[in-house]
């Protein structure tokens, strides 16, 4: 059944948003001909996006058919609808908001994100920038139909929309997300239908998302797609697909604690069937008996559970912030380093990973989230190194292993502090790709 539906100003837009959607395994359509798309069609995908062609029509008219086709896509089953907006600001982005908004007709919140990092479009101050450039000194400043003569969102919507603004700005979000949940909760108790945010990344549209939804104001989103695609993982579960009878999985082991390993961890386990598994990275530095203990847990978790997926994780939890883990008291409990400290959570993690594709055979790829975890993994499983076949992407090496009990034995190698929020499950469908190569040239 349709769970998210996003209503585009063109078809060059709807299709870029309708991507990430897809990107994050829904099935996602766009539809050309709303009068030929019934409630049938309508409830076998998850995601409807279907644009109006209103850009460069008069206000009204855009008003006019936002509102009509608002109305005919709404359906008790939707979680998330969605104002597409142009990554440059052109077009009637006050009037259309006021149409979706007046045709849900249930007092939701316009929550207003118009950032798209991966094509450096960012929000700051308030301030759209274009490759570091103000909008207004961009080629869309001269536009021949669709100018814009400010890169201030702000402007745009007060002088389009007839709802009244509020903004939550960069220095709002350091504060994190309990502040940003009650300001978002303030506006909306002022009556405040259009909420602006500045976003520079995908970290601070995660969390905008997250603080969203914790809030627990009716909303619809406004923005390019990036931003709608983080509220439908959040709001919106994967439908699990039957697993096939015969399957070769990859283990994704992530020991990174850092903030881009975090919201690169929480897109994966959104977007990515998988069965997780974390850590409790504490009773390895414990070591003796509860280290072991530990890991046995974990191993045996994934073992007994992995039937029925395709990727399997195991991820510190300490990339929790709440349950990360102070070096200081256990270096001063066992006169050691931190260095020594983190050498035994390695290779704690190496000993899991070991553990899992020596009991189970169906595993024939690892991804492995920092540069001393796959060390450690190598000299577990007695390899002598990688070797290394291409770049997934900058940083994030694909190679197969050199010698040892897994001697061939496909891996991608991502550093922690690399990549964009959807870095895991790219390096996970690149060597899924390599994998299916491989039993295609086997059989």
């Amino acid at each position: 059944m349709t769970r998210c539906v996003v209503i585009a100003d063109d078809l060059t837009g709807a299709n870029a948003a309708g991507v990430l959607l897809t990107k994050n395994n829904y099935k996602t359509v766009t539809v050309m001909n709303i009068d030929e798309f019934d409630e049938q069609a309508m409830g076998a995908c998850d995601c409807v996006v279907y644009p109006t062609d209103s850009r460069s029509v008069e206000a009204s008219e855009a008003y006019r058919q936002v509102f009509d086709t608002a109305r005919r896509l709404s359906a008790s089953s939707v979680k998330v609808y969605s104002k597409r907006i142009d990554t440059t600001l052109r077009g009637n982005l006050g009037a259309e908001t006021d149409a979706l908004l007046d045709a849900l007709g249930d007092k939701r919140t316009a929550m207003i994100v118009p950032c798209f990092p991966s094509s450096n479009r960012i929000n700051v101050g308030g301030c759209l920038l274009v490759n570091g450039v103000p909008l207004h000194k961009t080629a869309a400043a001269v536009d021949p139909k669709n100018p814009v003569s400010t890169p201030y969102c702000a402007e745009i919507f007060r002088s389009q929309s007839k709802y009244p603004l509020g903004s939550i700005v960069i220095r709002d979000l350091m504060y994190g997300l309990e502040f940003v949940v009650e300001k978002i909760r303030d506006f909306a108790e002022r009556g405040t239908r259009n909420i602006l945010f500045d976003a520079v990344n995908e970290e601070d549209i995660n969390l905008i998302a997250e603080a969203v939804v914790a809030s627990r104001v009716p909303f619809v989103a406004v923005d390019p797609g990036v931003f709608t695609a983080a509220l439908a993982r959040a709001v919106i579960p994967v439908q699990r697909q039957a697993a096939p009878a015969h399957r070769r999985r990859i283990l994704a082991a992530v020991g990174s604690v850092n903030q881009v390993a975090r919201t690169q961890v929480d897109y994966f386990l959104a977007a990515q069937d998988a069965y997780n598994v974390y850590m409790e990275t504490a009773e390895f530095l414990e070591g003796g008996e509860r280290c072991r203990a530990e890991i046995k847990r974990v191993t045996d978790e994934i073992i007994n559970n992995c039937d029925g997926y395709t990727v399997c994780g195991v991820v510190g939890r300490g990339i929790i912030p709440e349950y990360r883990v102070p070096f200081e008291p256990y270096a001063q409990k066992y006169r050691c380093s931190f260095d020594e400290l983190s050498r035994r959570i390695n290779e704690s993690i190496a000993e899991i990973v070991s553990g899992i594709i020596a009991s189970d055979k169906d595993f024939h790829g690892i991804y492995t989230c920092g540069g001393d975890i796959t060390v450690a993994v190598c000299k577990r499983i007695n390899s002598a190194g990688l070797k290394l076949r291409g770049e997934v992407l900058p940083l994030a090496a694909y190679g197969e292993v050199i010698g040892g009990s897994h001697d061939g034995l496909k891996v991608v190698t991502k550093g922690g502090m690399v990549g964009d929020a959807d870095a895991i499950v790219s390096c996970i469908r690149y060597l899924t790709e390599k994998i299916s190569v491989q039993r295609d040239e086997n059989n």
